[in-house]
């Protein structure tokens, strides 16, 4: 049986120290499972935004910073992504293909787990779609512990049942040490 994955924000402007890991381990839970459709997330901050208004932050406002990661193109379909401004959550094009297609269940992964991953599963949760977090394919850009502040806020919220491994991160909690080149 198949079900979706929806992969939220893992676009270069949100790779770093902390998450450079998290397109590798998502290619690879794609692999080994029938996820389908695989459905996108794109963060676009926009020039008069909350981020740029009220945190002076200018970071994914045009590409490449807005593309989806090198790791997952070609799993992505034009018409499968879907692009938001800000932590609005789920944007009502998802929500609305989400509706369409009687989609009652859905796993989800990404980058922050604090912040977009969390807001997009609690408005799921609300709108009675069961969100499921594979949690060693999310990551957040801010460490370990946003990240794991972020699980423990889900865990309340739609329940620690709803937070699973997909099976890929090879022993790390945090993310692996990256090895010269």
């Amino acid at each position: 049986m198949s079900e979706p994955l929806l992969i939220v924000d893992v676009q270069p402007g949100f790779i770093n120290e902390f998450t450079h890991h998290i397109p590798q381990r998502i290619a690879r839970a794609i692999a080994r499972s029938h996820y389908t459709p695989l459905l996108f997330t794109r963060f676009i901050n926009s020039q008069n935004g909350p981020y740029s208004r009220f945190l002076d932050w200018d970071g994914c406002n045009h590409e490449p910073d807005t593309d989806i990661v090198p790791e997952l193109q070609t799993f992505a379909e034009e018409d499968l992504i879907f692009s938001k401004s800000g932590l609005c959550g789920l944007p009502d094009s998802l929500a609305d293909y989400l509706s369409k297609h009687d989609i009652k269940r859905i796993f989800i992964v990404g980058i922050d787990t604090d912040m977009c991953v969390l807001k997009i599963a609690m408005d799921l949760f609300d709108i009675s779609i069961e969100p499921i977090i594979l949690t060693d394919c999310c990551a957040s850009t801010a460490g370990l512990q946003a990240h794991l502040a972020g699980l423990a806020v889900l865990s309340r919220n739609i329940g620690a049942m709803r937070l699973r491994e997909a099976g890929v991160s090879d022993g790390w909690l945090a993310a692996p040490v990256e090895t010269a080149k």
